[in-house]
């Protein structure tokens, strides 16, 4: 398929694999990047040392072009930066902060520069400073979410931009791509339809919460603090939305939730952990390989954007 994402990084397919902290490693990331999409690994929650050990990892894996996610939050930063300079994945996302400040040292490593930004102010502001693309993402997604929905982003912010738009939230089948790709986004970005991949090294407890869940399943929490994150309901959530009620500190707050989103993915625990998930939750049906994913998807965007030119007649 032929777009602006296709054509910057030389992929062959408009796919971008979600860098999902404690999820996103180097084995899910080449499986993604295998099928012909971009995928990503995540440096959240990991060290720098595990950064360069999973992009050496992913190189030997696939040949493909592939990415790393970095939250601008984490305090060391500018070490996980260095490490991404040095090794040299094709491209960098880069979320929860302000990426300028590192984008004349990502371009001098030839690296691209791909920023997730909620706005159309902040989108204006990277495509100026030299960002290579951008990811919007709205608030039908996993994890932490801003306040427009993916529709409004893509409405307001695409016939503005010149650079690629990757847009995220919701999305889970090819519908979705072809939906974005008439709408003029360059490509999606998927993290909770991979979740289901087998490559996807998540607790087999969250795979299986996942495959079991029906479509009003995921919340959010955090919105009064102005801070959201979707997730799947569980007991955590529901013990957190009901401090929220109450009005309870902040302090509070983030002391039920530190470590929730590690529970999960990593040790399994789905009632008190932080199930990371988008509101698409009917799509995932089964347990297959990040190719079949990426294939399929592929397969019902063609069908899709073909038969939609009857409507011209």
């Amino acid at each position: 398929m032929d777009t602006k994402l296709t054509h910057l990084l030389s992929i062959t397919y408009p796919i971008f694999q979600g860098g999902m902290a404690w999820i996103s490693d180097a084995k899910l990331a080449a499986a993604v990047s295998a099928a012909g999409g971009a995928g990503i690994i995540a440096a959240g929650g990991h060290d720098a040392n595990y950064v360069r050990d999973q992009i050496r990892l992913a190189k030997q894996l696939t040949d493909k072009p592939f990415g790393v996610n970095v939250q601008l939050m984490a305090a060391d930063k500018d070490e996980i930066i260095k490490v991404v300079c040095e090794e040299r994945p094709a491209f960098v996302t880069l979320g929860a902060g302000n990426p300028v400040p590192f984008f004349e040292q990502l371009t001098e490593a030839g690296i691209k520069k791909i920023p997730v930004v909620p706005n159309v102010k902040l989108a204006r502001r990277v495509e100026d400073s030299g960002a290579d693309a951008i990811v919007i993402e709205g608030m039908e997604a996993g994890g932490h979410i801003g306040v427009l929905t993916t529709m409004a982003l893509m409405t307001q912010v695409i016939p503005l931009i010149n650079i690629p738009v990757i847009v995220g939230g919701g999305f889970a089948d090819g519908r979705g791509l072809a939906a974005a790709l008439v709408m003029g986004a360059a490509g999606i970005q998927m993290g909770t339809r991979f979740l289901i991949a087998e490559e996807c090294g998540v607790h087999p407890n969250v795979k299986q919460r996942l495959l079991a869940a029906v479509d009003t399943d995921s919340v959010v929490t955090g919105l009064v603090s102005g801070h959201g994150v979707r997730g799947i309901r569980n007991g955590f959530t529901d013990k957190y939305l009901a401090m929220e009620r109450r009005c309870a500190p902040q302090s509070e707050l983030d002391k039920l939730a530190t470590g929730t989103n590690r529970l999960a993915a990593i040790e399994g625990d789905i009632e008190h952990g932080a199930v990371l998930a988008g509101q698409s939750l009917l799509p995932l049906q089964r347990i297959e390989p990040a190719d079949v994913i990426v294939k399929t998807i592929m397969s019902e965007a063609y069908e899709v954007l073909t038969n939609a030119q009857k409507l011209l007649k």
